[in-house]
């Protein structure tokens, strides 16, 4: 039962901190760009935190300890950049990356459900909330490769960081049923 409850508290975690990181990546008028950075980075400490706590309190090597264990890895790449005082270039490539490693984990998250019979309405959750989470990520990972070649995307990196919150907290719910 305490795994089982560790599980729900790693899945929470980590979609509060989705939408923590969400709320860093929206531009406002009235906050400043060092709060939002600051916003981002607490945000994907608590995401991998989150899915730090789920893998552990997994205890057989599955698709969803592994993929909760590269996701993990994917917000510390992402932790690094706003840690180390790296040069821009840099940042944003281990953005790129870590946005990547986390779309790969929600992915072989995803593929653990059974679809050859009646999913639950857990299992329903869960599925899409990490498919969203892949989205998600991916357009992230795209708008900061736009920014590396000198555009314009925060548009999309905002939409890309509220699918994914959308998605954990979906995730969330179906870990909780």
């Amino acid at each position: 039962m305490e795994k089982e409850s560790n599980v729900i508290l790693g899945t929470w975690m980590e979609a509060i901190g989705t939408i923590v990181a969400a709320v860093g990546s929206t531009p406002y008028k009235n906050i400043s760009k060092e709060l939002l950075n600051d916003l981002n980075l607490v945000g994907n400490v608590m995401q991998g935190t989150g899915n730090a706590i789920m893998a552990d309190s997994i205890d057989n090597q599955t698709l969803n300890k592994i993929g909760a264990e590269i996701q993990a890895i994917g917000n510390t790449t992402i932790v690094a950049k706003y840690l180390i005082d790296f040069p821009r270039t840099t940042e944003l490539e281990l953005v790129i990356k870590g946005n990547l490693i986390q779309a790969l984990g929600a992915g072989v998250s995803t593929s653990t459900t059974d679809w050859k019979h009646k999913p639950s309405i857990q299992d329903i959750y869960i599925t899409y909330g990490n498919i969203l989470q892949v989205i998600g990520n991916t357009l992230q990972a795209i708008s900061t490769g736009t920014e590396l070649r000198g555009g314009e995307a925060q548009t999309l990196n905002v939409v890309g960081s509220w699918i994914q919150a959308i998605g954990a907290v979906m995730a969330a719910i179906g870990q909780s049923q």
